[in-house]
């Protein structure tokens, strides 16, 4: 409200993001005098949107006062939740907000080119209110650049805050150290090589700029081509790899009857999962974006009843509230800070009687995946508080390869 109703929260994930959107849109609906204030509420994914519609009711809103736009229900009202993707399909519903709020702000960076339009559309109009929610953003990464002008951060409030205010759960984090067996080893090691030597040549080591190559085509777009193709060769070993997929079982064995959310970065490796879990007498499901809406809902509605854990790709990373789920087990590699946010997120959110949550990182020792362990812990860390967090000796005997951190 101080800086003129623009601006972005940043605050981690279960610590009342969307609590602070709605309550904001109040004030500034009241602050405008207007009879109509108009909000659209982005989200981007479908899940959230009923979600968002609950919570709305939860406050007494009036039901004929909310309307909802994607796929075949195009319902705008006073106050609108729709997805990104179906507003960049029909702007006129930007144009038409007195206010609009873009949950998971980060997602409309310079680098989502189907996104992009929606920030064109909004400064049209100087006096609209934005306001921008995300768990976490790198400021100094260049395309963010048009979020941090338009919607600057106006408050912080990180994991390590929040929880040294008892507003989310503590974290526990195990890290299983697992190794190749050689035939993976020599994939591996055959991929980086040939994805160094390819960098190297094209004097291009990010992936963006490596998409610009192969978008021109010719020699250097053939060597971006084989550049990516190694790249996913490398990140499907990586989540694949027997060892992990075998310590993941044992995580989910040593702890009977609680919810288990797992997280990989491919469908193959989830399935592999799922089918070893189930040959060892444990139920499991998986859900993906190759999910179906209604069976994704089926499934979140038996979990903790019919199967405990339960394995996604990215589908649950963003937003979904399941705030009884202590146990996050990540088998996934990832440089993308926000998604490790958000995976942690999904298991720190606090109900009465949790005070803990058990995040346990299965990786290979001297690989990429020590980037996910050193991210996993920077997300953790970061915050007002400068002061490490303990590291007990306790748990296995020495040279075992697994190591606790309590924070």
């Amino acid at each position: 409200m101080q800086n003129g109703c623009r601006g972005s929260v940043i605050y981690s994930t279960g610590t009342g993001k969307t609590e602070i959107a709605w309550e904001c849109a109040r004030r500034a609906a009241e602050k405008s005098g207007a009879k109509h204030y108009r909000i659209l509420f982005l989200v981007p994914r479908i899940v959230l949107i009923n979600q968002n519609v609950r919570r709305l009711l939860s406050y007494s809103i009036d039901e004929g006062n909310m309307g909802v736009y994607y796929g075949m229900r195009k319902d705008a009202r006073e106050i609108t939740i729709s997805t990104y993707q179906s507003v960049i399909n029909n702007f006129d519903l930007v144009r038409q907000a007195d206010m609009v709020v873009l949950d998971e702000v980060h997602l409309v960076s310079e680098t989502a080119v189907e996104f992009d339009g929606i920030f064109d559309v909004i400064v049209e109009d100087a006096n609209k209110a934005i306001l921008g929610l995300t768990a976490t953003i790198n400021e100094r990464e260049p395309r963010y650049h048009t979020i941090l002008t338009i919607a600057p951060p106006v408050k912080k409030y990180m994991i390590r805050d929040a929880v040294s205010d008892g507003r989310l759960a503590r974290p526990i984090v195990i890290e299983e150290k697992v190794k190749f067996t050689d035939e993976e080893q020599k994939i591996y090691d055959e991929a980086s090589y040939t994805i160094k030597d390819i960098s190297r040549k094209l004097q291009a080591y990010e992936p963006d700029k490596m998409t610009k190559i192969l978008m021109r085509g010719g020699a250097r777009g053939s060597l971006a081509k084989q550049w990516f193709a190694m790249v996913r060769k490398r990140k499907q070993v990586l989540s694949s790899t027997r060892q992990k997929l075998l310590k993941a079982v044992e995580i989910v064995k040593s702890h009977p009857g609680e919810r288990v959310m797992i997280f990989s970065e491919t469908i193959d490796s989830i399935q592999q999962l799922r089918d070893m879990l189930e040959a060892s007498g444990t139920p499991a499901r998986t859900i993906h974006n190759g999910v179906r809406r209604q069976e994704r809902e089926e499934i979140l509605q038996s979990w903790g009843s019919d199967y405990f854990p339960l394995l996604s790709v990215h589908t649950l990373e963003i937003g979904y509230d399941v705030p009884q789920v202590g146990i996050a087990i990540i088998i996934a590699s990832s440089s993308n800070t926000n998604q490790v946010a958000q995976r942690i997120g999904r298991v720190v959110r606090k109900v009465e009687g949790k005070e803990h949550a058990h995040v346990y990182i299965v990786y290979v020792e001297g690989t990429k995946d020590d980037n996910m362990l050193k991210m996993v812990k920077a997300s953790i860390e970061s915050g007002s508080d400068e002061q490490r967090p303990s590291r007990p000796k306790g748990g296995r005997p020495s040279g075992s390869q697994r190591t606790i951190t309590r924070y």
